[in-house]
């Protein structure tokens, strides 16, 4: 989806034209992969996005993404669904010696730019799973950025739903209710993606391992407990996100059991060409643009997959010498709540993906589907409270899987990777103190509002104040 496209509205040769580019393109993408021989293992490059909010004095949402940006003036930052977030982007890097300091050393340069721009437009930054202040009146097509790929996809996905509502029906500590007119509300969750790149023989392993995976290091990553006031979620993007975009697709209807915002419909077999077979037959076409580019470049293959937002979504890329290139990315990684926070939960999360990958055949260590996906929601619901089965055994506390068995596994993966120990014992090590004080930053968030009572602006300054400091979220104060 961050393929601009030129037009908004479309009509029936369309959607007829583009489903034949698409079967053509996934054809040439089958074609690719059954010829690709499984080489030397080298080590992935890894690349970020990081999802922002721009804020006023008060911590309130300030629509000046434009202006923001062209302050900034970096090919490292760029537009996102609505005018007061932000998405700042990394290079790509070679997971291996070092890389970890390098890649904070460019964030935090990033970061100081983009801060920098913010205050010229009196906005400040805020890294966050949501913003604790926002109302559902911001979220409006009034603040929408002015792509015409982001309008297009409003009009598409509330011709899908017949023009009704999306519906926010989310039951956590406190239940929330919420019906709303256009799809602005996937602007309320704000995420942390990491792309790993991946071998085409390998990937359908990767993909595997990343959902078994995916579960633990959320619930010790969970950032957004707070949405329009009401105390849901320790992850709480996880169900906003798959509410605020509810279109299905299956056998063409697009209200089908299959959502586009999914954790999945089960673990791949023989390879990562199984989910772009899936996205074909399964998924109706949300924006059928007109793409003159031969069918080698795969763009409409790649548009129509950034329309398909799984919680771990392949990405085939091509680069300017026709090179194509695949890689994973793993979604459900909230935004901050510090630099330094998000990259303990990309080590936590690389490692332990690396150890499923070659600690059995399919990736999974035996873990039936079912049982990974109940874990990822029991993970995004109640966090460090939440029960964990790994490996098919008895369900325990997840504070104690992760740092008896899962750190353990995770700094072997990190090894076996090449990452330096001295970074891997360095980010390992805050994850392990996070679970052993139990302060993740939606736990902290949660914490502040006892002692501070439901004041979203004061919440959201003190969160900021203490971000800006650097420090991982379980030194915070209150």
């Amino acid at each position: 989806m961050g393929q601009e496209i030129a037009d908004e509205h479309f009509n029936a040769q369309d959607y007829e034209r583009f489903r034949a580019a698409l079967g053509r393109e996934t054809a040439l993408l089958h074609e690719w992969l059954e010829q690709q021989t499984d080489g030397p293992e080298v080590p992935p490059r890894l690349g970020f996005e990081i999802e922002a909010w721009l804020c006023d004095a008060a911590g309130r949402p300030l629509p000046v993404n434009q202006g923001v940006l062209e302050s900034m003036d970096s090919p490292l930052a760029t537009l996102e669904l609505a005018q007061f977030n932000l998405e700042l982007n990394s290079s790509v890097f070679q997971v291996g010696p070092g890389c970890f300091a390098a890649i904070l050393s460019e964030l935090n340069e990033t970061l100081r730019q983009a801060r920098r721009a913010a205050r010229h437009h009196q906005a400040e930054l805020l890294m966050a799973g949501t913003l604790p202040t926002i109302q559902p009146e911001d979220l409006g097509l009034h603040h929408m950025s002015p792509q015409a790929r982001y309008r297009a996809l409003n009009t598409a996905v509330l011709e899908q739903r017949a023009q009704r509502p999306l519906k926010l029906d989310i039951v956590g500590r406190e239940h929330l209710q919420h019906a709303h007119r256009d799809v602005m509300l996937e602007a309320l969750a704000t995420s942390f993606q990491v792309h790993t790149e991946t071998r085409p023989a390998v990937a359908h392993r990767a993909y595997n391992a990343s959902l078994v995976a995916s579960a633990p290091v959320l619930a010790a990553a969970g950032n957004t407990p707070f949405v329009f006031g009401h105390d849901l979620w320790c992850e709480s993007r996880i169900p906003v996100f798959e509410q605020s975009v509810e279109v299905g697709g299956f056998a063409d209807s697009a209200r089908g059991p299959i959502r586009r915002v999914t954790f999945g419909t089960g673990y791949l077999h023989h390879s990562i060409g199984e989910l772009f077979t899936e996205n074909l037959e399964h998924f109706p076409v949300l924006l059928p643009a007109r793409l003159d580019a031969p069918s080698r470049e795969l763009r409409h293959l790649a548009l129509h997959n950034g329309t398909i937002w799984r919680w771990t979504r392949p990405i085939v890329g091509v680069d300017d010498r026709g090179h194509r290139n695949l890689r994973l990315e793993f979604r459900c990684l909230p935004a901050g709540p510090t630099l330094i926070d998000m990259l303990a939960n990309t080590a936590f999360a690389m490692g332990l993906t690396e150890h499923l990958i070659h600690g059995s055949p399919d990736g999974t260590l035996g873990t039936p589907f079912s049982e990974a996906r109940d874990n990822f929601y029991n993970a995004a619901r109640y966090g460090l409270d939440a029960r964990l089965r790994w490996g098919h055994a008895e369900p325990e506390p997840a504070p104690r899987l992760i740092r008896r068995h899962l750190l353990p596994r995770a700094a072997a993966g990190l090894e076996r990777l090449g990452v330096d120990p001295a970074e891997s014992n360095s980010l390992l090590g805050i994850i392990a103190a996070r679970t052993a004080t139990r302060q993740t930053g939606a736990q902290w968030q949660r914490d502040w509002v006892e002692r501070h009572g439901r004041d979203w602006s004061g919440l959201v300054r003190a969160y900021r104040g203490w971000q800006n400091t650097g420090s991982p979220v379980h030194t915070w104060g209150l």
